[in-house]
C-alpha cells in the first residue's frame, strides 16, 4: 500500500475513536508487511486532530527549477567561452543562481 492509503486508514482509525496504539495494532494485524511506523501514525493523528483532514500530499515549498532552462545553460557556456579563467563563484554571481544548481548545470 502507498502512503495515501495508509493516511486514509489512520484517519479512519481516528474517526472511529481509536488511539494511536490501537490503530498501530489494528494496522499490524491487517497489513503485517507494510505497516507504517508508530511515529508516522502519531504524526497523522496530530495533523488530523488539528483540523487538517486532507489525505493528499501538500504543496512542497522550494525553489522553482528555473535554473535548468536552456537560456541559462547557454549563458554559462558563453561566459566560459569568453573568459575561461573565471571562477565558479564569479559565474554564479553573474547568473544569480545557487552553487548547487550551477554545479548541476556544469556537470
Amino acid at each position: 500500500m502507498d502512503e495515501k492509503e495508509f493516511r486514509l486508514l489512520i484517519k479512519y482509525g481516528l474517526l472511529n475513536g481509536k488511539n494511536t496504539v490501537e490503530s498501530k495494532t489494528w494496522l499490524d494485524t491487517e497489513f503485517p508487511d507494510a505497516t507504517p511506523g508508530t511515529s508516522t501514525i502519531k504524526d497523522g493523528y496530530i495533523k488530523f486532530r488539528c483540523g487538517e483532514m486532507r489525505t493528499e500530499d501538500g504543496e512542497c515549498s522550494g525553489r522553482p527549477k528555473e535554473v535548468f532552462n536552456a537560456e541559462n545553460i547557454l549563458k554559462i557556456h558563453k561566459i566560459i567561452l569568453n573568459d575561461c579563467k573565471l571562477k565558479l563563484k564569479e559565474i554564479r554571481y553573474q547568473l544569480n543562481v545557487y552553487i548547487v544548481s550551477f554545479t548541476n548545470i556544469w556537470v
